[in-house]
């Protein structure tokens, strides 16, 4: 048996199709998998354990990997995509069972690359369920199941180097205040308190992480600056940056670290930004060895969730019924109803802006998964 999946989309979409994968795995321990993705999440390839081998599709590729889609002969081929580049290659993969939802049929045009279509109202189901539900098309999916990857060795130590080198040598929170859309980001001054309190009842470091785009970079830099996070003579930040720092070269930006007193010296420094200097696999490392990770709506959430990390997860213009993370230690706070981590999700709850949700609910939160150290 020979099977070829696509998932085109983005980081999020991709860890999240890995229990449909891992159901394919199950199904036929025998067959050869092969997964075609986008070049941005081609470093997560290695990651993800029910695969034999990876293809990464998308612009400035070349050839190569459309032949490597050519050279089947493929028995089956899910698209996860529902694009007009996935249902390209599900043609170019002259799979005998070529597979994808009910909902590509509004295309024509793409509808044409397919046999076989499955229904699932993606508006009614969690991401994870709504791509299970393609691969129950052709294997037996397990029930609530969870994403997983599997950061090679390599890429763990590489991440224990970078945290030493940065002076985290204690056990540390991720906060990941980035995003793709602007409306998504939380108020700089709360990413700040909420590093104190992390700081001061878990002491813990805080490892802010985040892409390398000029608007993200220049949003984490408002939490750092203007003292944000030295008041209350807890700690005080020494900007590594300044006014002439050019945000629009990510390499040019300085980490930025803070003195810590002594009674938070165990940690090894207060506070470290990551933010554009690893790499996808790096940060998956990361985030598998930290303590806690705080994060807006974004891949970060995913990318936790696949190590059970605990985590706090703000979501404001989307609905977390569709992408929330659902592992026990997970607590979803939503800008909808902003005052306690959610128990209770709807597929037509409206979002809200970021800003009503307080730091105080998210130190509540934080301290319902995390013991106080001090």
């Amino acid at each position: 048996m020979r099977i070829l999946a696509l998932q085109l989309k983005r980081i999020g979409d991709l860890v999240l199709t890995t229990p449909a994968l891992r159901a394919l795995r199950a199904a036929w321990p025998e067959a050869h998998l092969a997964l075609a993705v986008a070049p941005g999440c081609a470093a997560l390839l290695g990651a993800i354990p029910a695969i034999n081998t990876g293809v990464v599709l998308g612009k400035g590729r070349g050839f190569r990997p459309w032949q490597q889609v050519l050279t089947g002969p493929w028995d089956v081929c899910l698209d996860f995509t529902g694009t007009d580049r996935s249902a390209l290659a599900v043609a170019l993969s002259r799979a005998e069972e070529r597979v994808t939802f009910e909902w590509v049929k509004k295309s024509k045009l793409r509808a044409v690359a397919f046999n076989r279509f499955v229904a699932s109202p993606v508006r009614e189901r969690h991401t994870v369920d709504h791509y299970l539900d393609l691969a129950a098309a052709v294997a037996r999916v397990e029930s609530a199941p969870l994403p997983e990857l599997r950061v090679p060795e390599s890429a763990r130590a590489e991440a224990e180097k970078i945290l030493r080198a940065h002076g985290v040598t204690g056990p540390f929170a991720v906060l990941h205040p980035g995003t793709a859309r602007p409306e998504k980001y939380w108020l700089p001054e709360r990413w700040a308190e909420v590093a104190q309190h992390l700081r001061a009842a878990h002491g813990l470091a805080c490892v802010i992480t985040g892409g390398s785009d000029a608007d993200e970079l220049a949003h984490i830099a408002g939490i750092l600056s203007k003292d944000a996070l030295a008041p209350r003579s807890e700690t005080r930040l020494i900007p590594d940056f300044t006014d002439d720092t050019d945000f629009q070269n990510p390499q040019s930006v300085p980490p930025v670290k803070s003195v810590v007193p002594a009674d938070l010296s165990r940690t090894g420094v207060g506070i470290v930004s990551l933010a554009g200097r690893i790499d996808l696999l790096t940060f998956a490392a990361v985030l598998a060895q930290a303590r806690l990770c705080v994060s807006c709506d974004t891949g970060a959430v995913h990318l936790a969730a696949s190590f059970q990390t605990p985590q706090i997860a703000l979501f404001g213009p989307t609905n977390p019924f569709h992408w929330r993370p659902r592992h026990d230690l997970a607590r979803v706070l939503s800008a909808a109803q902003p005052d306690a981590p959610l128990t209770a999700f709807d597929p037509r709850m409206k979002g809200a802006a970021m800003e009503r949700i307080s730091t105080a609910a998210v130190i509540r939160a934080i301290d319902s998964l995390l013991a106080p150290t001090r």
